[in-house]
């Protein structure tokens, strides 16, 4: 039994899936997260998070933002093996809708419904009014969209940036991805700005500098618990914060994004005060010609937790925004 006007949305990444209801009014309640190791499929993990509702509100509708493209019926996710068929998606559970995007394009889809203090600017910089917005974000790997300006109100662009190749700022980042080009055929920029790339970053560095690595994680790595203890971690999130600096300044001149780039993931907000005194600024109009262009351009940093399900439930109320 489906309940008009009720609406499921979904956050899926590689680590977790984040679920809730949303309600005729447009609030969401019952939000849930479920570790994706503890669960065989996302229809597994969808069936575990409605055996928690009551049955009169099974939802009618979904949209579910995964960490993935979105080409065809067929998704896989990127980190992680889970694969599923939309329209049998739609019809196991009986939803008269099923909608799937990418999770940054939720993320996009999110931005113009964020409060004051779901942001923290970063830097100078004044948004201009119905301008593209750009939206990058390392966590488990490294997302990037857009929201595009049109007649009918923002759209939301789903792309893969952040396989973008990662080009060096200077001579040690030169050095950094020589090594990494001795371990991947391809050096992307979510090779470095993730969690697995702060891990990359690390024991480069520490390889450069003739230093063992320590088995850390990305949660050790940009905990300034160890920072002092051993300095490599430090400097491997220095770097971090820099390169992220790159390429979101490349982002917003290759799509003009004078409305502002916007800093998602569930890295950064770990290390906010560090990266507001970090080099990510200073890298961001660091591009010649291009700095004042640049410079008039303002930087946020998103702190609203669950912002993909945010943005999935700003594309159940507003379809035309659906990529």
């Amino acid at each position: 039994m489906t309940t008009a006007g009720s609406g499921l949305v979904g956050d899926i990444g590689a680590t977790n899936a984040r679920f809730a209801l949303v309600q005729r009014d447009g609030q969401t309640a019952a939000t849930r997260v479920y570790a994706l190791t503890d669960h065989a499929s996302l229809s597994e993990a969808i069936k575990t998070y409605l055996a928690e509702l009551p049955p009169a509100a099974h939802p009618a509708r979904a949209v579910l933002a995964v960490a993935s493209p979105v080409t065809g019926d067929e998704v896989t996710l990127t980190n992680h093996p889970w694969t599923f068929s939309i329209e049998g998606l739609r019809q196991e559970f009986g939803f008269e809708r099923l909608l799937v995007v990418n999770d940054f394009a939720a993320n996009a889809a999110a931005v113009p419904h964020l409060a004051e203090h779901d942001r923290v600017q970063i830097g100078i910089g004044e948004p201009l009014n119905k301008a593209p917005i750009g939206v990058l974000g390392p966590g488990t790997g490294l997302g990037v969209s857009a929201l595009i300006p049109s007649a009918n109100g923002p759209l939301t662009l789903a792309g893969e940036g952040g396989h973008i190749t990662m080009a060096p700022a200077s001579a040690y980042e030169s050095a950094i991805l020589d090594v990494m080009r001795k371990r991947y055929d391809h050096v992307s920029a979510e090779r470095l700005l993730s969690g697995a790339g702060l891990v990359n970053l690390y024991n480069t560095v520490c390889e450069l500098s003739g230093t063992p690595a320590a088995s850390y994680t990305a949660e050790h790595i940009t905990s300034p618990a160890l920072w002092e203890k051993d300095p490599h971690t430090r400097e491997a999130t220095a770097i971090f914060c820099a390169m992220l600096g790159t390429v979101a300044g490349d982002l917003a001149l290759t799509l003009g994004a004078r409305g502002g780039i916007y800093i998602a993931g569930g890295i950064v907000p770990r290390i906010a005060p560090f990266f507001a005194e970090s080099e990510f600024r200073a890298r961001f109009e660091a591009k010649g010609r291009m700095r004042s262009y640049l410079a008039a351009i303002p930087t946020y940093l998103i702190v609203r937790p669950l912002l993909g399900l945010l943005g999935a439930a700003a594309l159940l109320n507003e379809p035309r925004q659906a990529p």
